[in-house]
């Protein structure tokens, strides 16, 4: 299987739990150390081979465009706009239709993690599964809940509200030809619910725990971290 280059980043969420500490953007653009949140993402994208990315908008999305632009680094940047709410996979369905290849990586915009895209890649081949998950270790899974793993698989989600260590879902994923063609077939769903959680019961969802530097600003006290530990690292 040749080497995905092609990512879609999720970007298109209200954000209302944030909206308090940054009210007039969206989410993925909250400046973080002088720079949009999303910038970070998209470096990491780039670093990892990524040559052409589509964004995923809707909520504020021409600011997204407008901060953006259509080149990022040596990527291509195109967008896909949704033209009303449609759910995680409702959003990555659209966005299917700028696809150049037939596999892609797939990350949220309001998350960033440390990771190699071909390694996850090569996870989904050498379990033979078609879709990878990229898994994140934290000190505590509450907010989260907490994924577990058998054998290189994801063999479930349990639900938010445990305590503890663990691993989490990090929010990045590579899709192969048979994930994108098995998708929902209508306009409005939940990839975790509809997409993740079928895989792991089949036992098709592969694994790779080779990550690190995850932070989700998704609540305050995660953007202001953030700002710390993102600020030695921009471009």
């Amino acid at each position: 299987m040749k080497l995905a280059e092609e990512a879609i980043v999720l970007v298109g969420g209200f954000g209302t739990r944030l909206r308090a500490t940054v009210p007039d953007l969206p989410k993925p653009l909250a400046p973080v150390a002088g720079r949009p949140f999303l910038a970070y993402v998209l470096d990491n994208l780039a670093d990892g081979g990524i040559r052409r990315v589509i964004l995923a908008t809707g909520y504020l999305g021409e600011l997204v465009e407008e901060q953006i632009g259509h080149r990022w680094q040596s990527m291509e940047v195109l967008y896909s706009r949704e033209p009303q709410p449609l759910g995680t996979g409702g959003a990555v369905r659209l966005a299917l239709s700028r696809l150049q290849g037939d596999t892609v990586h797939m990350c949220n915009g309001d998350t960033y993690l440390r990771y190699v895209p071909a390694a996850l890649q090569q996870a989904a081949i050498v379990h033979e599964s078609p879709m990878a998950l990229a898994l994140a270790k934290v000190p505590d899974v509450g907010r989260y809940g907490a994924v577990v793993t058998r054998g290189g698989y994801v063999s479930a989600f349990s639900e938010k509200g445990g305590s503890g260590s663990g691993w989490i879902n990090a929010g990045s994923y590579f899709l192969s030809a048979q994930a994108l063609s098995s998708l929902p077939d209508r306009d409005t769903f939940s990839f975790e619910t509809d997409v993740l959680l079928p895989q792991a019961e089949t036992g098709n969802l592969a694994a790779l725990k080779e990550t690190s530097g995850f932070i989700d600003i998704g609540v305050p006290e995660d953007y202001t971290r953030a700002q710390t530990e993102l600020a030695g690292i921009g471009r």
